[in-house]
């Protein structure tokens, strides 16, 4: 009766907070025990006492502030002086600036948003295909939950209780992976869609959009300077970065105006509160599943198929990618990792970063893929394009996206070997 109700709920529209909310309602309801409900409203808030949590909203400001300071244009100049007279250059320039960007905001939806924005009208007035810019953009976006930070990472970090510093260590090498697999998809679709050459940069205009872009870079380099060298917490490094984004926005590129911070604030408090009490209420709802021992259960079913770690990563990604269709990537985070990591950890080896990792690229994908597909309605939004125009050009770089999870499930030191044990 849960899982009917919650499906009920779910493909009624109903927000998905709310969905598992009401879910853990209804067990109770149904259970006749009625000293849960007495718990509930310390579960629904216990979801909130963690420190890491913090770092949600402050990351989500930075991405704010810097929109805010001019960082995002000068970033993308600075693209274009690397590849802008390749052909295609301003799709190069797209995918660049977005793994820039990704070092910065940490959500796909945001970064998708703010370059969508930016980089999709231009590309069209230079002759690209309104849909294929578009999907070149959300593929960049797919970068943001992977490269550090992440905020899917910080909430993995919250449910798993490991290093959410270390987990964004881990996200380095399959972001730069995804990166490069991203580049060549954008060179091969570049003789198919003949993507037009774009004018090459005289020595001085390079120097100048270099030189423009320097303070910029001082935003990634404290976020993950802090956290490598072990100067700050995620959480800190995250207030730093926005006390450096008001200071480049203001000092250097003199762009910053305060009388957008009210309206900044408002931005931010809607953002971070949707997602903190999405947080909230699938901890009341993993506290059900724990307490119906659903993880015992399915790890007794999943042994009874495979007993290799390779097979069981790879069940898992179907699985996720299935559900990543399905359920918005935070929810399904909280929903996933209090039944499976244990699974993985104890039955099969499996390391926990290694299993965060491969998680949450799933889980990303599965925002650019229809019924839910959230990402995948922002940047229709944003563009003017249909979700159905858009999906066409992006396909291959969902094909590359899950070609690179396979292998991070094969080789998990791709995701461990930078961190220091």
């Amino acid at each position: 009766m849960v899982a009917v109700a919650f499906s009920v709920f779910l493909f009624a529209g109903v927000p998905i907070a709310l969905v598992l909310a009401m879910s853990a309602l209804v067990y109770i309801w149904l259970s006749g025990n009625d000293v849960l409900f007495l718990s509930y409203p310390q579960q629904l808030y216990g979801g909130l006492e963690q420190y890491g949590l913090l770092a949600i909203p402050l990351f989500m400001l930075v991405g704010e502030l810097m929109n805010e300071g001019g960082i995002t244009r000068r970033l993308v100049n600075f693209a274009s002086v690397f590849v802008g007279s390749l052909r295609g250059g301003l799709a190069y320039i797209n995918l660049i600036a977005n793994m820039f960007m990704a070092a910065i905001i940490g959500s796909a939806n945001a970064q998708i948003a703010v370059m969508g924005h930016v980089m999709v009208p231009e590309m069209s007035k230079r002759g690209y295909d309104r849909n294929v810019a578009t999907a070149i953009t959300a593929a960049g976006g797919l970068m943001s939950p992977i490269i550090p930070p992440s905020m899917l990472f910080v909430i993995f970090g919250v449910l798993a209780q490991i290093s959410i510093g270390d987990m964004f260590i881990s996200g380095i090498i399959p972001g730069l992976l995804m990166g490069a697999a991203f580049l060549i998809v954008v060179a091969i679709m570049g003789y198919f869609y003949e993507f037009p050459r774009e004018r090459r940069q005289n020595l001085r205009e390079a120097l100048r959009n270099i030189i423009a872009a320097l303070p910029s870079f001082s935003i990634p380099v404290v976020i993950i300077g802090g956290i490598a060298g072990g100067v700050a917490t995620p959480t800190e490094s995250a207030a730093l970065a926005a006390v450096a984004a008001i200071i480049v926005g203001s000092v250097f590129h003199r762009e910053f105006d305060p009388k957008h911070v009210p309206d900044m604030l408002v931005r931010l408090l809607m953002n971070s509160s949707m997602v903190l009490f999405l947080v909230a209420a699938a901890n009341v709802f993993g506290w059900i599943i724990i307490y119906e021992k659903i993880p015992q259960n399915l790890a007794v079913f999943i042994q009874s198929l495979t007993q290799d770690p390779f097979v069981f990563m790879l069940l898992l990604n179907v699985l996720l990618l299935g559900v990543g269709m399905l359920i918005d990537a935070i929810a399904a985070l909280i929903l996933i990792v209090p039944i499976l990591l244990p699974i993985a950890v104890s039955n099969y080896g499996i390391d926990p970063f290694h299993f965060g990792v491969v998680v949450c690229l799933n889980l990303v994908i599965g925002l650019l893929t229809p019924p839910v597909g959230t990402a995948l309605y922002v940047a229709s939004k944003v563009s003017g394009c249909t979700p159905g125009g858009i999906l066409k050009p992006l396909s291959p770089f969902i094909v590359a996206a899950i070609g690179i999870l396979v292998l991070l499930s094969w080789k998990p030191e791709l995701v461990t070997v930078l961190l220091a044990r």
